[in-house]
């Protein structure tokens, strides 16, 4: 959220020994994160107002001019294509060394002394966008420059003095006022650097509806809307607001549109009060707040129609729906061109109605993030005021012929009983009555002692959740006082050992393993899964738990494997790289009355840690990867320092390739899978024209060994050899037969020190039926240098044993 620091000042008088560093720094401890400053003035550095006194025709261009401009001290020659410059005109004026966006597009430029088609320009004049101000002088035709001559500004002037942009912006975190929806307005800051500071708050003068007739409002459900205000006003107009009142909207973010419309967004973001206007001769009959018909149709501002439910609230009058209560308005019935008489609504909605309606329609306005924080319903009469005092300004001639405040429960205020006892033992020290009196009270509370019991009343705008338990004015107290006024004190403790969490240290050396030696890059993902990557991966959402208000419309599952993210991140990163690995360590959730696969531990686990991985690349390269994915889980367990892992085809998973699919069990129980991701689910993910070979292992199940079980083996004094072998085998015999036979008859004083496979090869140089397989012999001895005959002789004597047991033979 952005505030004005210009804006906040009309509230309560900061005075000018209170640097702007520390009202950040004191509203970050006790409030809200500022998280920026942004000094807007200093955007304008080097731009002045000029008056263009002589336009003279460019001797090189008919579309340029040069226009003799009166800087105030000086006057200059500026070369310009504007298409609206005229004599006497006053316009912005960026003088070299200004930064500004050429033509309103790209980054920042510096402006400098140029010739432009052979003519000398000082620095340039400027459209709107080129200097970022668009949205408060808005222009349709390329080439049209800001006319600033109704402003009361002289040659020279800065124009941001000019325009009174003046201003420190501070941008707060929206996460940090989440629970404080007094503060979703400029008089709700104020009001905090008031008790901060202990400084007078400025007032508004309270609305006096006249003596009119009143106009009928009815509420259906006043548990959705607990108070609505509806006031008529005519004799209006659609008419600009007041600069000041556009460029203040604009400064914290939001765009001007007219008079009624710019009263009711200023009014909000100066209180925090959501507000809508609606073309009075557009209402028919009177207005109820009712539920939704079951399909009802609503046209909205933003020109989308809507197929409402029973869930959602509206705004009607005799002859359907007009806006949806607390997030926007109805396009029919809203502030329009010809508008000159309105019906003001000031209303409180429910917060949960209001977040259920948003997340139901994926809809997200300025009103609705307010609705949904939940206001307090007495700040309507704040925005009342403050409303109908800018109606009166702006519209002198304006009459209210018609008034109702619908409010027929009495406002809450949260009652708290506080043990001093108990808050000194919670804050660590004695903090006196009177001081804690004071603070409560800058805050808007009334406190009453007796005895050790403090009675704590907090005001309306503090009483809508946020505050209802003693911890809660023990926050109050200890962030009035300031945190960092409390000593800090060491705590007494005493550690009798080491805890070894072998739990916690095999889930970190996974992910060292996989992204250290294994080169894997780690991803993150939310716990919900898009119901794309659902269907595309599982076929559907059996057993899956759903979210009750989900992110979007189109996220409901939360995630029972990591795969479905790990393939939306798959194809997310195609677009940048044809291959790359990625992996995930997190938690996924099952469905207690669904899940049977733990059925034998005593109880069964509602959440579990997984990990799983995938290796991309080219589908000509499948063998490559799924190599690459089953050496990095057959590799696991030594780097981890777990049992083994054996694998074996018993179940091929729903989404996996018919042929390239393994499950993976550890310690006699199936632990995850290995497999090629089928052309169907892949291209159900928006993978086209790549392999991706997952894996995923349940971290749970994997049984660590309680301490290591490295050996120590010394290096060899005397040189290793390394010896290619290739052989042709029967097609069906494995890898895993010819390890085992080459490796079997090894012993302590055996010469060969390791074996690894190098490539398997078929093609029309092997017989069919067969297949070549070249392996690597690392031989040598503990006790001399072997001669090249003795090397020769044990290569020769493992492949005698490999053609006597699997009838293999040497590749010619």
């Amino acid at each position: 959220m952005k505030l004005s620091l210009d804006w906040i000042k009309d509230y309560v008088n900061i005075p000018q020994d209170i640097e702007l560093s520390r009202i950040a720094y004191d509203l970050t401890m006790s409030t809200v994160e500022v998280e920026g400053m942004i000094d807007l003035g200093g955007k304008f550095d080097k731009m002045v107002v000029g008056v263009v006194n002589r336009i003279l025709p460019h001797p090189n261009a008919d579309k340029l001019k040069i226009c003799v401009t009166d800087l105030g001290s000086e006057e200059r020659e500026i070369v310009c294509g504007g298409i609206n410059l005229r004599e006497g005109m006053k316009v912005a004026v960026a003088k070299p060394g200004a930064l500004v966006r050429w033509h309103g597009a790209g980054d920042l430029v510096e402006i400098g002394k140029a010739k432009v088609r052979g003519v000398e320009s000082y620095g340039m004049i400027c459209a709107s966008s080129e200097i970022g101000l668009f949205d408060l002088f808005p222009f349709t035709e390329e080439a049209t420059i800001v006319d600033l001559s109704e402003f009361d500004a002289r040659p020279g002037d800065n124009l941001a003095e000019a325009l009174c942009m003046n201003d420190v912006i501070l941008e707060i975190d929206n996460k940090s006022l989440t629970n404080r929806p007094d503060l979703w307005g400029h008089y709700g800051i104020a009001r905090e650097i008031s008790a901060l500071y202990d400084l007078p708050i400025n007032g508004f003068a309270q609305f006096a509806p006249p003596l009119t007739p009143d106009f009928e409002i009815t509420i259906d459900d006043t548990t959705r809307c607990p108070r609505y205000i509806g006031v008529r006003i005519e004799r209006l107009s659609n008419t600009p607001s007041p600069f000041k009142i556009q460029s203040r909207i604009w400064r914290v973010g939001m765009r001007p549109i007219n008079a009624i419309v710019d009263i009711t967004n200023y009014a909000m973001l100066a209180t925090g009060q959501p507000m809508h206007a609606f073309d009075s001769d557009n209402i028919k009959g009177h207005i109820t707040v009712r539920r939704a018909r079951d399909a009802e149709k609503l046209l909205l501002l933003n020109g989308r129609e809507l197929s409402l439910s029973t869930e959602d609230l509206v705004i009607a009058d005799d002859e359907g729906s007009v806006g949806l209560a607390g997030v926007m308005g109805g396009g029919k019935d809203s502030v329009l061109p010809e508008t000159n008489k309105v019906i003001l609504e000031i209303a409180n909605f429910e917060a949960i109605g209001v977040r259920h309606t948003t997340v139901r329609h994926d809809i997200r306005t300025d009103a609705a993030i307010r609705y949904e924080k939940g206001i307090d319903p007495e700040r309507g009469d704040i925005a009342l005021s403050f409303a109908m005092q800018m109606f009166a300004e702006f519209f002198p001639n304006m009459s209210v012929t018609g008034f109702r405040d619908v409010y027929p429960s009495d406002p809450n205020r949260s009652e708290i009983d506080v043990s001093l006892d108990w808050l000194e033992k919670r804050l660590g020290k004695r903090i006196p009555n009177g001081d804690i009196a004071r603070m409560l009270e800058r805050l808007g509370f009334s406190v009453n002692f007796d005895g050790d019991n403090m009675r704590v009343v907090a005001p309306t705008w503090r009483s809508t959740g946020d505050i209802s338990i003693p911890d809660d004015i023990m926050e109050e107290v200890s962030r009035m006082h300031g945190y960092e006024n409390f000593e800090s004190t060491l705590i007494t403790t005493t550690f009798d050992g080491a805890i070894n969490q072998i739990e916690a240290d095999m889930d970190r050396k996974i992910k060292e393993y996989l992204a250290s030696r294994c080169g894997m890059n780690e991803i993150f993902t939310y716990p919900w899964i898009s119901d794309q990557y659902v269907r595309a991966i599982f076929g559907g959402a059996d057993g899956m738990l759903s979210l009750s208000t989900p992110p979007s419309p189109d996220e409901h599952c939360v995630r029972s494997s990591l795969l479905p993210n790990l393939c939306k991140a798959v194809s997310d990163n195609l677009r940048f790289f044809g291959s790359f690995a990625i992996f995930e360590s997190a938690l996924v959730f099952f469905d207690r009355d669904f899940e049977t696969r733990y059925d034998e531990r005593e109880s069964l686990p509602l959440q579990r840690r997984n990990v799983a991985g995938a290796y991309v690349g080219d589908p000509e390269d499948v063998n490559l990867l799924f190599r690459k994915a089953k050496g990095v889980i057959e590799a696991l367990p030594r780097y981890v320092h777990i049992e083994p892992v054996m694998f074996e085809k018993i179940e091929k998973p729903v989404w996996a390739d018919d042929v390239v699919w393994l499950n993976i069990r550890h310690c006699g129980e199936r632990a995850g899978n290995l497999a090629l991701l089928s052309k169907k689910a892949a291209l159900g993910c928006g993978i086209k024209n790549s392999a991706v070979m997952l894996f995923e292992l349940d971290i749970d199940l994997l049984k660590p060994y309680p301490s290591r079980t490295n050996k120590y083996a010394r290096l060899s004094e005397y040189p290793m050899t390394d010896y290619d072998v290739s052989m042709l085998f029967d097609t069906p015999v494995k890898w895993k037969e010819i390890h085992e036979v080459i490796t079997g008859k090894s012993g302590p004083d055996d010469l060969l020190r390791g074996v690894s496979f190098v490539d398997e090869y078929k093609g029309h140089q092997v017989p069919e039926g067969k297949k070549s397989v070249t392996f690597r012999l690392v031989i040598g001895s503990l006790k001399k240098t072997l001669t090249s005959e003795e090397i020769e002789n044990y290569a020769k004597a493992i492949e005698k044993r490999l053609k006597k047991t699997l009838g293999a033979e040497l590749r010619s």
